[in-house]
C-alpha cells in the first residue's frame, strides 16, 4: 500500500529519517512506533504532503485516498452529525448535483454511484460511530461549537473515520478519548477493511488492533510482523543476539589486535601480523540496539501513616448546586493501600467524585469522613496549563523548597527526570511528556496518603507509561485512576468502581466483563447488594414542578456561560491572529495566550456541568 524509498527527512538541521526504505502490505493495519521527538508524526506530514522530505520518495496507488485527523478541532453551527456526513466529500456533491440535474442520463449515473458508495445509510453510519465515541442522539444534532475542544477532536475522528480512506492515518487518537471511546476505537480498527497507520503508545490498543508494527529507531524504519507483544518479544531476542554478536566480534577484534602488537616487528611474523590487520580494517562492527534509559517517576512515601480507613462515606451526595446533587447514596471506604480503577462514561459524573474525594467539592450531605492530616496527591492533564511557561523546571521546584539550598533543589530536580541542564530548560521548551512528568513531580512532592490520577499517560511513551507503573506498583500508598489505557489499569488496580445511575458502585467484574459491556451497549449488571437495595428502597418521589423549573433554569444559566466563554475565546482569537501582534505586543500576547487556556478549561468544566445538568432535567422529564 505504502512504499518508501531511500526517504531522509531533517527539521532544523536535525536528521531524523536517514535513508530509510520500508514497503507496508496492502489493507495491512500497521501500529507505528517509536520514542517521542524521533519523526513519527513528521513523517505523516511528509506523506500527507504537508512538508517536503529531504530525499528519497514514497509511492501510494494511483487514486489512493488519505485520510488523518484535521488538526483544528471543527467549530462553527453545523451539527456533528451534519459534519461528519459532510466529509463525504463525494457523496455531498452527489446529493447535491441529483438536485439539479435534469439529464436522464446524468441523473441515472450520479443514483447509481450514491448505490455504490452506500451513500443512503450514511446518516445511521455516521451516528453508530459518533454513538462510540460517546455522542447520544441529542448531542449528534447539536452545533459544534456547542463542544470543548477535546470533544470537537473527537468529532473529527468520527469524520475521517466515516470517510474510510484507503490509508487512514491516526495520531495518538486516544489522548482525547476516555476509556469506553478507546475500546469502542480497538474494535473499531480491528475490522477495518483499509490500510491503517496508527501512532501510539497504548499497547492494548496496538495489541488489539494491529497486525504489523512500524519501528523508527535511530533514524530508521522495520517492520515488524504481529502485535505490540510479538513485537517486543522479537525485538528483546534481537537485542539479546546482537549484545553477544557484538561481544563476541570485540573479543576478535583484541585477539587479532594483540597478534598484530606482539609480532609486526618480527620479520617471520611480519606478513602474517599485515594479514591480521586487514582483517581488523574491513571487519565491519555489529550495531547493537541502544535503548535510551527511562527516567523512573518518584512518589515520596508519606512522612506518617494514615489509619484505615482514610476516607468514610455513608450515604454521602454531591453536586453544585443546593438540592441538585450528581451523585447520590455514595456508600463506599478508601483504605490506606487501595488500588481503584473508576469506570463510566464521560458525563455520569467521575470528575464530580474526583473533586468530592480530592476536597475540591464538599459533601451536600450524608457523612463523609477523612483521616486526620490526611494529604491527597491530585494530577490531570488539565492542570498543564497551570504550569508557568517562562519558568524552569528548577524554579517550579524552588517554589516548593524555598529555604533548601540550591544542591537540594537540583537533586529534587534529577529524581523528577531532569537532571543537569535540562533543570534550567523552560517549561515552554518542554515536549508535552516533559511537561507531564514535571506536573506529577509537583503533584506529589509532599508524600501523599492518596495519589488520584485523571488521564494521567497521555503524552506518555510506552517506556515512560512501563516506567509509571512500576512507580504506582512501589508506592504504598492508596491510588485512584481514571484511564483510557486499560494495560495501566490492568498492571495497577485490584479494585473497579462504576460511576452510573447518579452514584458509584464497586464493579462486579473485570476489564474484559466491563469491554463487553460498553460494545454491547447493554447496562452493567447490578450486583448482589445493589439489585437487593434496589427492591428493598422505594422509589424516589417524581420532581416536583418547582424542582424541574430550577433545573430548567441552571440548564439556561450555564448555557449562557458558555456562551459568553465561547465569545471570549473567539474575541482572543481574533487579537492574536492579528499580523505582527506577537512581535509588537509581546508580553500582551502572552498573557492573551495564557486567558485562552483558561477560558478554555472553564469551558470544558462548564460543558461537563451542562452535561449533568441536562441528564438530571431529562430524567426529571
Amino acid at each position: 500500500m505504502l512504499q518508501i524509498n531511500d526517504l531522509t527527512v531533517r527539521v532544523a538541521g536535525r536528521v531524523l529519517i536517514d535513508n530509510a526504505s520500508v514497503t507496508l502490505p496492502p489493507n495491512a493495519r500497521v501500529g507505528f512506533l517509536g520514542r517521542n521527538g524521533t519523526g513519527k508524526s513528521t513523517l505523516f506530514k511528509v506523506i500527507q504532503g504537508e512538508m517536503a522530505a529531504d530525499g528519497g520518495s514514497f509511492k501510494l496507488p494511483a487514486r489512493a485516498r488519505l485520510g488523518g485527523v484535521a488538526q483544528e478541532a471543527p467549530g462553527g453551527p453545523q451539527s456533528l452529525l451534519d459534519f461528519v456526513l459532510d466529509a463525504d466529500k463525494e457523496r455531498a456533491r452527489l446529493l447535491a448535483e441529483a438536485e439539479t440535474a435534469s439529464d436522464p442520463h446524468r441523473i441515472a449515473e450520479i443514483q447509481t454511484r450514491l448505490v455504490d458508495i452506500d451513500a443512503h445509510s450514511a446518516p445511521a453510519r455516521a451516528a453508530a460511530i459518533l454513538a462510540g465515541l460517546g455522542f447520544d442522539t441529542a448531542a449528534q444534532a447539536r452545533p459544534c461549537s456547542d463542544f470543548s475542544g477535546g470533544w470537537r477532536m473527537r468529532v473529527a475522528l468520527a469524520a475521517v473515520l466515516f470517510t474510510a480512506p484507503d490509508l487512514l492515518l491516526l495520531d495518538e487518537p486516544t489522548n482525547y478519548l476516555d476509556l469506553e471511546g478507546t475500546l469502542w476505537l480497538q474494535d473499531y480498527l480491528a475490522g477495518y477493511p483499509h490500510s491503517v497507520l496508527l501512532i501510539s503508545h497504548d499497547r492494548d490498543l496496538l495489541d488489539a488492533s494491529v497486525e504489523h508494527i512500524l519501528h523508527l529507531d535511530q533514524a530508521k524504519l522495520t517492520l515488524w510482523k504481529g502485535s505490540y507483544t510479538t513485537f517486543a518479544k522479537s525485538r528483546a531476542i534481537e537485542m539479546a543476539v546482537r549484545e553477544k554478536a557484538a561481544k563476541k566480534q570485540e573479543d576478535k577484534r583484541a585477539h587479532l589486535q594483540s597478534f598484530v602488537d606482539r609480532f609486526r616487528a618480527k620479520a617471520t611474523k611480519a606478513r602474517q601480523a599485515q594479514s591480521r590487520l586487514k582483517m581488523l580494517e574491513k571487519m565491519e562492527a555489529v550495531t547493537t540496539i541502544v535503548d535510551t534509559d527511562v527516567p523512573p517517576f518518584v512518589i515520596p512515601e508519606p512522612a506518617r501513616k494514615a489509619s484505615p480507613p482514610i476516607i468514610t462515606m455513608e450515604g454521602a451526595s454531591v453536586g453544585y448546586a443546593e438540592g441538585q446533587p450528581i451523585l447520590r447514596r455514595l456508600d463506599l471506604r478508601i483504605d490506606d493501600d487501595d488500588r481503584i480503577g473508576l469506570l463510566g462514561a464521560n458525563g455520569n459524573g467521575k470528575s464530580t467524585f474526583l473533586k468530592l474525594i480530592s476536597d475540591r467539592l464538599k459533601a451536600m450531605s450524608g457523612r463523609m469522613v477523612r483521616a486526620d492530616k490526611l494529604k491527597i496527591a491530585y494530577f490531570a492533564q488539565h492542570q498543564l496549563d497551570e504550569l508557568r511557561p517562562a519558568e524552569s523546571v528548577y524554579q517550579h521546584l524552588r517554589r516548593l523548597m524555598p529555604d533548601d539550598p540550591e544542591a537540594k533543589v537540583r537533586a529534587a530536580c534529577a529524581r523528577s527526570g531532569f537532571s543537569g541542564e535540562r533543570s534550567d530548560t523552560k517549561v515552554s521548551s518542554l515536549s508535552g511528556g516533559e511537561k507531564a512528568r514535571l506536573l506529577f513531580a509537583l503533584a506529589v512532592f509532599e508524600g501523599p496518603h492518596l495519589l488520584i490520577l485523571d488521564e494521567p499517560t497521555n503524552h506518555l511513551d510506552i517506556d515512560s507509561r512501563a516506567a509509571l507503573v512500576e512507580a504506582l506498583n512501589g508506592y504504598s500508598g492508596a491510588v485512584l485512576i481514571v484511564s483510557h489505557d486499560r494495560h495501566l489499569l490492568e498492571s495497577t488496580v485490584d479494585r473497579l468502581w462504576l460511576v452510573r445511575d447518579g452514584t458509584v458502585k464497586p464493579f462486579d467484574g473485570d476489564l474484559d466483563d466491563y469491554r463487553k459491556i460498553v460494545l454491547s451497549g447493554a447496562a452493567a449488571p447490578a450486583d448482589k447488594a445493589e439489585r437487593a437495595a434496589r427492591t428493598a428502597e422505594p422509589k424516589p418521589p417524581a420532581p416536583t414542578r418547582s424542582e424541574t423549573k430550577a433545573l430548567a433554569k441552571k440548564v439556561a444559566e450555564i448555557e449562557a456561560a458558555m456562551e459568553k466563554l465561547r465569545a471570549d475565546i473567539d474575541k482572543i482569537d481574533r487579537i492574536l491572529a492579528q499580523p505582527g501582534y506577537f512581535e509588537a505586543h509581546p508580553d500582551s500576547a502572552a498573557q492573551a495566550a495564557k486567558t485562552r487556556a483558561l477560558r478554555e478549561k472553564q469551558l470544558a468544566e462548564a460543558e461537563e456541568a451542562w452535561l449533568e445538568a441536562s441528564g438530571e432535567l431529562e430524567a426529571a422529564g
